[in-house]
């Protein structure tokens, strides 16, 4: 297992709310979300680094506004128009 270690001080805790013992999920789960909506990692390597179950995380992405799909909206579009050319 590879370590991070991230040096913020008590500035961190306070801005985000949060007790420092609540900090490194908030910041594990904050990086899992953004590498998973930028498609630099797959919903499973989230989850293991936000430290819970693949399902929990893909709900967890629906509470943060980070859709689960990783389509564009030009490659959703071409795979319906295969499908409905498909099923004529």
């Amino acid at each position: 297992m590879n370590t991070i270690t991230l040096d913020c001080g008590p500035e961190l805790a306070v801005a985000l709310g949060r007790r420092q013992s609540e900090l490194e999920g908030e910041v594990r789960l904050a990086s899992a979300l953004k590498l998973f909506e930028l498609g630099r990692i797959s919903s499973g390597l989230a989850a293991r680094l936000a430290g819970m179950p693949r399902v929990q995380f893909l709900m967890t992405c629906g509470q943060y506004g980070v859709s689960v799909f990783q389509q564009s909206e030009n490659e959703l579009s071409v795979d319906v128009e295969t499908t409905l050319r498909a099923s004529e």
